[in-house]
């Protein structure tokens, strides 16, 4: 018998690492998928979401044509009737109330889509509303404020040289299920493997033994939200002790020595639990280590304190001499450089504040802890319609449950999605765009955070069908046909612009910016070349030159990192009877979007609530119970699990679940157990930079009362 399987390449933009991809295609579906061993970066890994990429395609509940809720039910109906139903939608909004009454929330899937990155993006900001709102107040932005601060764009972030580095200092962040995280590093166990072939050590700090931790040389147990003075007390160790050897053109070290000589260990381990001599260990270590690289992510971003954290860490590499250095931290030299051509904006903060809450922006988005408060409350500004991109913020933002409740207030919804989600639910049209598997990708913003310089174009691997769209076509069209029907239009010349280049194919688009970059790399080729190109490891020497700050250097303290320095004046410990939540995430998880494939779901349960044993004996719970977990905001009734893995006083629930709720069309998603931890985050603990603080929560853990 004949066979009908070919081989395709391709990739796998499920999350940051970009594996390179080879997949045995049987028809229309796939029948086998292996990491590919010639891709530059990946060098053949592959995890368990790149096994399933295939699900995806094949998943009876992914929508294919356009739906409209009748009532309570949903009729798919024709492209062009569904284009104009969401422009009549958008455009009424902001011709009657004016264009703040119109909210866009884009989820993280967007930055995982080329389509979504050069006609989504173009899309939002055609829209003059202040009420925009993505994931990343959810995630990274202190990290990219802090790019912002310190370097002057908030792209421009240097990456850990995990292939040359001897000492690497993790700090709330777990790649060993992330794939790394602002920094793309595919086969971080490889990597790991290879630093201690060269002799190399990691350390990390986190409040529970993830499974970065397991495998590292040294693990430490960190409170909460306590890392700002563990970090602050290793700049005092390096500067007290004269353990600094900063470049020349970084301004201010002086204020820094000053500012954080109160911050002592001691002082740290009263807040952390940390010892002060590991701490001081550390900064020895750091110091004396022929390249190290100190590297936070998540767990650190997500506090209240979270921009003095990634200040912190980055004048620790700057301090220690290794930054702009081969094993420590470098900037990437991508074959198109989002940061140098400008296709991502540089940044700024506060130029104007929610109307409600007067939070901060940054680079034109709202954090989004205020979104649902901007739409409950009355006057002028109030959102009354919403378009979401790619994005679940009922699972995925803070108070969750709150805003669920909210989003039945609209006047309008429209949503550009693959699902019927526990957000897009709520909607009045989705719109749903080509599968990943069948359109065209490069990755604009992971070969900018990469460990290595590499360029790959991965065409589509299945044509679309008759009556699908790619998402950049159905944003063209959302574009031509809003602006059509808006009372007060852009003017001729950007109008006329703005339509040329929405015409313009995301691969056209990329085919120019690649023949005009300067690594001579071209689409032809990467068509030719389709495991990816090599561009060499990644280049010391880059700085002071590729700086966008205005007088080229860096200024060592920022005035905003300087103020909230000192709220951390002295920790405050929990309450009698408080524990403290986490979240955690695992391999085979995707935030809140890849629980709907059996093949990532089955298996062991690991949708638990995480705790210390002390800390159940001290409440009389027993492993395995159902127990009630409360916060200022909520509470959820869940199974709990006895370990060590997480510190006394800590409680952990993983992000992404919480399926199962009515009106949904996720049959696998809503048969996973698990509760969302958004309905226990709370919405006005933020960071300064307007992050949502969603790790270290105060919550009660009791029995349930059945009273």
């Amino acid at each position: 018998m004949e066979t009908t399987e070919r081989t395709r390449t391709g990739v796998c933009n499920l999350c940051e690492a970009a594996c390179g991809l080879l997949l045995t295609i049987d028809g229309d579906r796939v029948s086998g998928v292996r990491g590919n061993p010639d891709d530059p970066l990946s060098r053949g890994h592959l995890c368990p979401k790149g096994v399933a990429i295939g699900d995806i395609h094949a998943d009876p509940d992914r929508l294919r044509r356009p739906v409209r809720r009748v009532g309570e039910r949903w009729e798919e109906i024709g492209w062009d009737e569904a284009l104009d139903l969401v422009a009549d939608g958008l455009a009424a909004a902001v011709n009657d109330h004016g264009e703040d009454a119109l909210a866009i929330y884009l989820g993280n899937p967007n930055v995982h889509s080329l389509g979504a990155m050069t006609h989504g993006v173009a899309l939002a900001q055609s829209f003059r509303t202040r009420n925009k709102f993505s994931a990343t107040s959810v995630d990274q932005l202190p990290h990219q404020l802090v790019g912002y601060l310190l370097y002057g764009h908030q792209l421009l972030l240097p990456v850990p040289d995990i292939d040359r580095t001897s000492y690497f200092l993790v700090v709330g962040a777990n790649p060993m299920a992330s794939n790394g995280s602002l920094m793309t590093v595919p086969d971080f166990p490889g990597r790991l493997r290879s630093l201690r072939a060269r002799g190399g050590r990691m350390v990390v700090l986190d409040p529970r033994r993830t499974e970065t931790a397991k495998v590292a040389d040294e693990h430490h147990f960190v409170r909460p939200g306590s890392d700002a003075w563990v970090l602050l007390a290793v700049l005092h160790v390096l500067f007290s002790e004269g353990l600094t050897a900063p470049p020349s053109y970084v301004d201010r070290l002086d204020e820094v020595a000053e500012l954080v000589a109160p911050f002592t260990a001691e002082l740290a381990e009263q807040a952390s639990g940390m010892p002060a001599a590991q701490i001081r260990t550390i900064a020895r270590e750091l110091a004396a280590a022929d390249g190290a690289a100190a590297y936070g992510r998540i767990g650190v971003s997500t506090q209240q304190f979270g921009t003095v954290c990634q200040w912190a860490v980055q004048m620790i590499n700057l301090v220690t001499g290794n930054l702009d250095r081969e094993g420590g931290t470098l900037l990437t030299t991508p074959a198109i450089d989002a940061v140098g051509r400008g296709l991502i904006g540089p940044g700024h903060y506060d130029r104007y504040r929610s109307r409600v809450r007067q939070a901060p922006e940054f680079g034109g988005e709202l954090p989004v802890a205020v979104l649902r408060e901007e739409i409950e409350t009355p006057g002028e500004g109030q959102v009354r319609a919403l378009l979401t991109i790619a994005g679940n913020p009922v699972l995925s933002t803070p108070d969750g449950a709150a805003l669920d409740r909210a989003l039945s207030g609209l006047d309008f919804y429209a949503a550009v999605d693959l699902y019927i989600n526990e957000t897009t639910r709520h909607a009045d049209v989705i719109l749903p765009p080509t599968s990943l598997l069948e359109r065209d990708h490069y990755d604009l913003v992971f070969h900018l955070l990469a460990v290595r310089n590499t360029a790959r174009f991965t065409p589509a691997v299945f044509p679309r069908g008759r009556d699908q769209r790619h998402d950049w076509e159905i944003f063209r069209e959302l574009y031509l046909r809003v602006t059509r029907r808006r009372r007060h239009k852009p003017g001729v010349r950007r109008r006329i612009a703005a339509q040329a280049r929405m015409r313009l194919s995301p691969t056209f688009l990329i085919g120019m910016l690649l023949r005009s970059g300067r690594s001579q790399t071209t689409l032809t080729e990467l068509r030719r070349r389709p495991e990816g190109v090599d561009l060499g490891p990644l280049r010391a020497g880059q700085l002071p030159g590729r700086l966008r700050t205005r007088d080229g250097r860096i200024d060592a303290l920022p005035r905003l990192v300087a103020e909230d320095i000192a709220r951390l004046s002295a920790p405050t410990p929990p309450r009698d009877g408080e524990l403290l939540l986490i979240g955690r995430r695992h391999q085979r998880d995707c935030n809140s979007w890849m629980h709907n494939t059996d093949r990532l779901t089955r298996g062991r349960a690991r949708h638990h609530l995480l705790m210390h044993p002390s800390d159940l004996a001290a409440r009389g719970l027993a492993d395995g119970a159902v127990v009630t977990v409360r916060s200022r905001v909520g509470e959820v009734e869940i199974e709990v699990a006895a370990t060590e893995d997480v510190m006394p006083g800590v409680v952990s629930l993983p992000h992404g679940y919480g399926h199962g709720r009515a009106g949904t069309r996720l049959g696998v998603a809503a048969g996973v157990p698990g509760v969302s931890i958004n309905d226990l985050t709370d919405p006005e603990r933020l960071d300064v930079s307007g992050n949502a603080a969603l790790s270290g929560v105060p919550v009660t853990v009791s029995s349930p009362d059945r009273s």
